[in-house]
């Protein structure tokens, strides 16, 4: 497609009136809609405004590209409008605008269209371009220079790649050692700012004597996908995104994580940063595996998942440490001090003021992966609120959070919480957008904490707390006149899920439930369950490949071996290989296994006060070997059952 099919001379402005933001985009708006460009004009400025409240898209040097994608654009095309005066926009450098180009996308836009607007979009890194698109006077003008700007890239382009396939011809010694880093671009659109970014650090690492291999995550989907083998041999990565992209894959190497905007701005330095190692070493959580598919704009399930494991994934250390700690205060104040022991006291309240931050941590890390930095604190108050019913700290003080309450929110209401904080600071974001700019610098330092400390604390006072305090006595009282027969129900509903999707939702559905009767109750019956649970798929893997080797490859042969290890220590995640390469049999075997051995747990009466730690936390249960049984039991049936059903054909030799 000819660029100049998209910057349609009609919809061109060559004398912008607005003087401000708000009238700069409503005039450039009108203009697509009077000339049919979009069919709904309020619809089509909400989604606008909806992208400028994400970040700015001036970026800085006299330019902005405000970008929508949505139903009411009937046909790709890019309005270029210029202002002779200058127009405040937000920029990032803080200098009035002088060039717009506002990028309307269809919903259903093709290939064509969106390769096009990518081109489009990196031209715009080029200064000369620029300068002399502030010095043109007619439509027809700005379309020859763009089209000039089109030739000369493509013409680069072309001998760039004729040396690299010399290149790639010549000897191994002749060949470059320049260094090499790889990158990821993204914007929330994915129509503008990721192809600029890619632009500006390919010129970037070209000037700088760097090889550089981008990968674009736009509305066209992922382009120069990051190979494995790239990524190793690079010396640092960039990520350069306003929206989730895989990050899982870069574990153990050098990342330099930024907005976008900076891989436009600020190429250089994220280069030179990622050359020389500076940058700090990544390491992927379990979250990472499980979600790095997900986008920023998700499904809402999807989204409430991401904020709901940001929580846990913070609060876990919290209950692990704590946990075990005071689980090891109780084996000696029962085998070998007593409750007036100087080492039973000290792990006890070691572990009691761990367990004491895991419901505010939880909720301030919900609110922040929701509302970023200014819903952190709401949330933590929040999530303190929610544990504390009426108590003294340290004798400076006393609170009560109560107002028609019995007992504390607990596990549940920390939870709403973080949600509520998060949201509530959304909703403060958006009612003091409007204030005068000079007053900018007091939202985060002023403006946020307060309103959102007082919010905050009127909902939890008046309404989380007493709603859910009656709900977690409810939950409690169940759980503590559960029967045998209906505990051995819940084990193997709960050990089921455990191993459904080995770390995905289901699985931490799970164990949120388990850790939050544990917390309620100090009662860890569920947590033996789902432990056990959570034990028999890498156990099972590890069975089927020592006892029937010839029906699995070298590889998963090995990699059985280390489920040993793996089941041990209570991380599931070491059958995600097996049941990627053949789910229907490697999960349906595990469930049945994990379910019957998390029945088993409630049946044969088995207590785990730690909520982690796997075999290693033997010793604190209360029936020890009923848990090993209960593990070994649901192993065999898992592994056995996969074992016979796999075909010895199916591996590959």
């Amino acid at each position: 497609m000819d660029i100049r099919d998209l910057l349609l001379k009609d919809v061109m402005i060559m004398d912008l009136k607005a003087s401000t933001k708000k009238e700069a985009i409503d005039e450039m708006v009108h203009k697509y809609y009077v000339n049919g460009v979009i069919n709904d004009e309020d619809f089509y400025k909400k989604a606008i405004i909806a992208r400028e409240e994400q970040s700015t898209t001036g970026i800085g040097d006299g330019i902005a590209m405000p970008h929508a994608k949505n139903k009411a654009v009937q046909r790709a095309t890019v309005l270029f409008a210029k202002s002779n005066a200058g127009v405040d926009y937000d920029a990032l450098d803080g200098n009035p605008v002088h060039l717009f180009f506002m990028i309307a996308a269809p919903e259903g836009a093709n290939d064509t269209h969106l390769q096009a607007l990518a081109a489009l979009s990196g031209l715009l890194i080029n200064p000369d371009l620029v300068a002399k698109l502030k010095k043109a006077q007619t439509p027809d003008e700005v379309q020859q220079l763009f089209a000039d700007a089109e030739a000369a890239k493509e013409a680069k382009e072309a001998e760039k790649a004729k040396a690299e396939a010399e290149k790639a011809k010549a000897p191994a010694s002749e060949k470059s050692d320049r260094p090499y880093v790889v990158a990821v671009t993204a914007c929330p659109t994915g129509i503008a700012h990721t192809y600029m970014a890619e632009e500006a650090l390919i010129k970037q690492a070209e000037a700088m004597g760097v090889d550089i291999k981008v990968e674009t995550n736009g509305s066209e989907g992922v382009k120069h996908l990051l190979t494995a083998d790239d990524i190793k041999r690079a010396a640092g990565v960039i990520v350069a995104a306003d929206k989730k992209v895989a990050m899982a894959r870069f574990d153990g190497k050098p990342l330099v994580n930024r907005p976008v905007v900076d891989g436009i701005k600020k190429s250089e330095e994220l280069i030179t940063e990622a050359v020389h190692g500076d940058a700090p070493v990544y390491h992927a959580s379990q979250s990472d595996s499980s979600s790095e598919e997900e986008s920023a704009s998700g499904s809402v399930g999807s989204r409430i998942y991401k904020d709901l494991m940001n929580g846990i994934s913070h609060m876990l250390p919290f209950v692990v440490g704590g946990g075990i700690l005071m689980a090891l205060s109780f084996v000696i104040e029962q085998y070998f001090g007593g409750p007036k022991s100087i080492e039973f006291i000290f792990l006890n309240n070691a572990g009691n003021m761990a367990f004491a931050f895991m419901i505010p941590v939880l909720a301030g890390f919900i609110a922040e992966s929701i509302g970023d930095r200014p819903a952190l604190m709401p949330g933590f108050v929040g999530g303190f609120m929610a544990t504390v019913y009426s108590g003294s700290f340290g004798g400076a003080y006393t609170a009560n959070v109560m107002t028609h309450a019995q007992s504390s929110a607990g596990f549940l209401g920390g939870i709403a919480a973080g949600f509520l904080a998060g949201y509530l600071t959304i909703l403060l974001r958006k009612l003091f957008s409007h204030l005068p700019k000079s007053l900018e610098g007091m939202k985060p330092m002023l403006l946020y904490p307060i309103f959102g400390l007082l919010i905050m604390a009127l909902l939890m006072f008046f309404i989380v707390n007493p709603v859910f305090s009656v709900i977690n006595e409810v939950v409690t009282t169940f759980l503590k006149h559960m029967g045998t027969g209906n505990a051995v129900v819940l084990g193997i509903i709960l050990g089921g899920m455990m191993s459904i999707d080995m770390g995905g939702p289901f699985n931490k559905a799970a164990y949120v439930f388990a850790v939050g009767a544990f917390t309620s109750t100090n009662n860890g019956d569920l947590m033996a369950a789902v432990m056990a649970g959570g034990m028999v798929p890498p156990f099972a893997i590890a069975l089927a490949t020592a006892i029937w080797p010839k029906k699995f490859t070298d590889d998963e042969r090995k990699a059985g071996i280390t489920n040993w290890v793996l089941g041990f220590s209570f991380i599931t995640e070491g059958a995600i290989p097996f049941a990627t390469a053949d789910p229907l049999r490697v999960i349906t075997s595990g469930v049945i296994g994990a379910a019957i051995a998390g029945g088993l747990t409630q049946f044969l009466h088995v207590s785990v006060p730690a909520p982690h730690g796997g075999f290693w936390v033997t010793p604190l249960a209360t029936n020890p070997f009923g848990y090993i049984i209960a593990v070994v039991i649901g192993t065999v049936i898992a592994g056995v059952i996969l074992g016979l059903w796999k075909k010895e054909k199916e591996a590959s030799k």
